[in-house]
């Protein structure tokens, strides 16, 4: 018998399980017809020629295929995609460093390589490189998505490595739409709505111009851990081989403070003194263990976040003359994404011995607290009150609230061009302003140190005991400001021309011309108590309990142009032969703002890094051999500059690493005695701005894609594109992992820093970028569509998906780590396959019923050891046992939905649905670190709210 390889099994499996699945993409682009022969843009070209089939593989969600997915925003839309992976998600901001933002990524490949467009144009960032917030982009205003799941750098510039998703707006409507739509969980929590309003005055091709307005209104409620069985306790209990465990994520630090003292004579005691005084743990969501009170920190924290946003889009465009338009676009949009998660776990120390030097210092703050709550238990915890060296507490600020952060995201896209023809050229010239700008609003649970200190030296806060009317008592401390501001800007002006040029035997072969230029800005503003005490903020004492306080502020801008030439060749009436080039030259990027290193010396405003340039190519071939079948194939090369955040970024503070063994293990090591064994670590961050030898270099890509279409019959089309990507020279910081595990990392980047929360010197790790990485991506992208008439109607059965064959990243010294249906050592996930499955089925004119069938194959769980303390065993009394090793699979992960939409007339339409019809659960992660801070499940690639109910009233007059 022939063994079976992988590939081939698994392909059998996707076909065959009817597992597999496949977003209803009616609308792809082999199924234009040419029924007329006006020359439209499509995206991933320059040359307006007639909507075909081409050689770049190019999906299109037409409108009717985005309500048919029953999403109401647009990041839920692109994650519906099974060839997007990697992106960045809404429940990323609670506590896993989402900041608000969600993106798109085509293929696993990252967001940073994955250009999305609005109508063609860039819009600003939300950072300094080119990811843009989907949550600014109002979904009611987008008429269709293209998504090019190749790399088009030679024409959009260098940073379209993995794809491009353009956006394609309304226009040229005459009438008003007034469109409603409200969705509500089985189950509490999650419930969102959405309305939408637009206006069209004029036809363009009647009166000479069309005028459009539209505001949308969406609104999502956040889902709490509390509310979801499977999510609601870090101390969850499961089986694995027939053995039973327990997961162990929840944390010392706790409400009332544990107490951690140490002696002369070499004694220890890590105690509770609320547990020891009163025989049980008094705070809230707190347990006894082992002496202390652990806190259950994962009972606190949300699922999703609450969000709001309110959009506006106007667009314009009038006929000059019969060969000239001028038109305008103009998009705002306010988003805001308030993320809850635990209260702030915050180490403090009452005293301290430098272990070097041997100085003692004694906090006049915490030493009152300490002595009437702690130092009366120790002589019964075997520590000679007399002789204590150390003594720290582990606080949980609950009595301020849980944090709670308020990303608020101001966004403005503004567009003017004009598009003509003259002597046999199609041209258009176009000027883009686009800026984002983001506040984080403090809200709860974050506090002033000064306020909080004065509030316990003063006897009037104790964080060793349960407080009367706490949340009352530190309400002057908790803080309820920005705590930082940063805006991102580009100004685009851009020019683009094609024309025929002589003939071939296929027809005519076309030009295509452009060029652009780029201003882009960045001013990115923390608090002074973001800032915090620093020679930066001169005289400042405060820092934050709870939040990253060590922030620096980077005020920088860069120019940036590109020219671009593209030539379609139809050498044969079936074979089409394209050939692209494009040189692109970044500046070094221009600081205005003076930073501060680690030392305290001042890094000047000036230059900082080199300026960077290269040309990059493609090729591709369409070659149709018979009319059922064909072929198409594209080689191509791409470059990433550097972006300013990977230069310019100053020194921060970037909180807490996860729980590592100290890395430094020579007692003679200096570094040393500032050990604390498997903990936590302080994280700090900074750019790269040499400008030698050593400054950041581009990244640099090839890419090649091969690929079919074949529809041997009418009713029926299949494609198959593979699709191969490698980069080298990648911008990269190394990983908490690779930093704290690789002896050699370690030595390099593990230092002794003082911390002006914790007030002391603490081990930290400096993460800065580095060309330290080649990358390699390769995978299949599959789609068919068959249409047949049955005795109930027309039924459309569509299927695609993404089946991924590579997904891997080589670092030197760390060797090659791979993410395919595993974590990697950045802690994600590549998914071998993504797909979909829909049924469509449309009786008469008015009734259509569909059926999506949701499928991600299975992966390798987050692995753990006995050092991580993440797992526990659970003994056959019920009690728990030691810290296991953990390896284990997560299951695959299979949901349907149903939608029907009934057209009453021309004016009303009514649609209602179940997305999850069968209430499924996330499938069982143990993961502790990656995304948000959610317990049990990977909020990243599963959905929390279970199954939904969702109704849509559409009037039109």
């Amino acid at each position: 018998m022939m063994k079976e390889t992988v590939l081939s099994r698994s392909v059998r499996l996707i076909c065959a399980s009817g597992l597999a699945a496949g977003l209803a993409l009616p609308a792809l682009a082999q199924e234009a017809k040419q029924d007329t022969m006006q020359r439209v843009e499509i995206t991933g070209s320059s040359i307006k020629r007639i909507a075909q089939e081409g050689a770049l593989p190019i999906q299109t969600l037409s409108r009717k295929d985005i309500e048919q997915t029953g999403v109401n925003n647009v990041a839920d839309l692109v994650a519906a995609l099974p060839a997007m992976q990697g992106f960045i998600t809404a429940s990323t901001s609670v506590n896993g460093g989402g900041g608000g933002v969600q993106t798109a990524s085509v293929h696993s490949i990252g967001t940073n390589y994955t250009l999305v467009l609005l109508n063609g144009r860039r819009m600003a960032p939300y950072g300094t490189g080119s990811a843009v917030n989907l949550a600014s982009i109002p979904l009611a205003a987008v008429e269709r998505v293209e998504i090019l799941t190749d790399g088009a750098s030679t024409l959009y510039g260098s940073d379209a490595i993995a794809g491009v998703v353009n956006f394609i707006l309304k226009k040229n409507q005459t009438d008003t739409n007034i469109e409603v739509t409200a969705s509500r969980p089985q189950h509490d929590g999650g419930q969102s709505s959405n309305i939408a309003l637009s206006k069209g005055f004029g036809d363009l091709d009647k009166d000479g111009f069309n005028v459009l307005l539209a505001y949308s209104h969406d609104k999502q409620k956040a889902l709490e851990a509390s509310q979801r069985d499977f999510a609601k306790s870090g101390v969850r209990r499961f089986s694995e081989n027939g053995k039973q465990f327990v997961t162990w994520q929840n944390s010392i630090n706790s409400i009332p403070a544990n107490a951690d003292v140490y002696d002369s004579l070499g004694n220890n005691a890590t105690f509770s003194p609320d547990l020891v005084a009163n025989g049980k743990c008094s705070g809230p969501n707190t347990f006894a263990r082992g002496g202390v009170c652990r806190y259950d920190y994962a009972a606190t924290v949300q699922l999703i976040p609450e969000m709001k946003r309110d959009s506006f889009f106007a667009s314009s465009v009038f006929q000059v003359n019969n060969t000239t338009t001028v038109n305008a676009e103009f998009v705002a949009s306010r988003f805001s994404n308030t993320a809850r998660y635990a209260a702030p776990a915050q180490p403090l120390t009452v005293m301290s011995t430098d272990p070097v030097s041997g100085v003692k210092t004694t906090s006049p703050v915490y030493i009152g607290a300490y002595n009437k709550s702690v130092l009366p238990l120790l002589a019964g915890q075997g520590v000679d009150p007399t002789k204590v060296t150390d003594a720290f507490l582990y606080y949980r600020a609950y009595d301020a609230g849980g944090r709670a952060d308020e990303y608020q995201t101001n966004a403005m896209h503004f567009s003017v061009g004009i598009n003509s023809s003259y002597a046999n050229w199609d041209w258009n010239a176009n000027y883009t302003h686009s800026e984002n700008e983001q506040k984080d609003i403090a809200v709860s649970g974050y506090m002033s140190s000064d306020k909080f200190e004065a509030l316990v030296k003063a006897g009037s806060y104790n964080p060793f005991i349960i407080n009367p009317n706490a949340s009352a008592t530190l309400a002057p401390a908790v803080l309820h400001e920005n705590l930082g501001t940063t805006k991102s800007k580009i100004d685009v002006i851009s020019a683009h021309a094609s024309r025929e040029l002589f003939a071939m035997d296929g027809g005519n072969a076309a030009l295509g011309l452009g060029a652009d230029f780029t201003n882009q800005k960045y001013d990115n503003q923390p608090s002074k108590l973001s800032q915090g005490p620093g020679p930066g903020n001169p005289g400042w004492t405060d820092v934050i309990i709870g939040g990253s306080t060590g922030l620096q502020a980077l005020d920088a801008s860069r120019k940036n142009w590109g020219a671009f030439g593209e030539l379609q060749m139809p050498v044969l009436k079936n074979l089409d032969v394209t050939a692209a080039a494009r040189y692109d030259s970044y500046e070094a990027v221009q600081k205005h703002n003076t930073s501060y290193d680690v030392a305290g010396n001042p890094s000047n405003p000036g230059e900082q890094g080199t300026s960077v340039s290269k040309s990059t190519y493609k090729l591709s071939l369409r070659y149709q051999p018979v009319k059922q079948l064909m072929l198409r194939a594209s080689y191509g090369t791409g470059f990433k500059a550097p972006t300013m955040n990977n230069i310019s970024d100053p020194l921060k503070n970037n909180g807490s690493s996860n729980f590592f063994p100290c890395p430094i293990t020579k007692p003679t090591d200096p570094r040393y005695p500032y050990c604390r064994g498997t903990s936590e670590y302080g994280l700090l961050t900074k750019g790269n701005p040499s400008t030698g030898s050593d400054a950041l270099k581009a990244e640099e890509s090839k890419q090649a894609t091969f690929g079919f279409r074949l529809e041997p019959i009418d009713m029926l089309s299949l494609g198959v594109d593979f699709w191969d990507v490698k980069l080298k020279n990648q911008i990269q910081n190394l990983s908490q992992d690779q930093i704290f595990t690789i002896p050699a990392l370690a030595d390099k980047y593990v230092s002794i820093y003082y911390d002006p929360i914790q007030k002391a010197k603490v081990l930290v790790a400096t993460q800065s970028p580095l060309n330290l990485a080649s990358s390699h991506f390769r995978g299949i992208d599959l789609d068919a569509t068959l249409r047949n008439n049955t005795p109930l109607g027309k039924l459309t059965t569509n299927w695609t998906a993404t089946y991924m064959l590579k997904a891997e990243q080589d670092v030197p010294g760390s060797g090659t780590v791979s993410s395919l249906g595993r974590f990697d050592s950045y802690d994600n996930v590549t998914f071998r396959v993504i797909s979909r499955l829909v049924f469509s089925l449309k009786s008469g004119d008015n009734l259509t019923n569909t059926l999506t069938v949701n499928y991600r194959s299975g992966y390798h769980d987050k692995p753990l050891t006995a050092d991580d303390a993440a797992v526990r065993s659970l003994n056959a009394d019920g009690t728990y046992g030691g810290y296991v090793d953990m390896f284990r699979d997560v299951k695959s992960y299979t949901t349907l939905d149903f939608q029907t939409k009934y057209t009453w007339n021309k004016a009303w339409n009514f649609t209602a649905g179940l997305r999850n019809l069968l209430n499924q659960d996330p499938p069982l992660s143990v993961r502790n670190s990656g995304g948000g801070n959610q317990v049990g499940y990977d909020g990243r690639y599963t959905d929390p709210l279970g199954r939904q109910f969702y109704a849509t009233v559409g009037y039109k007059f």
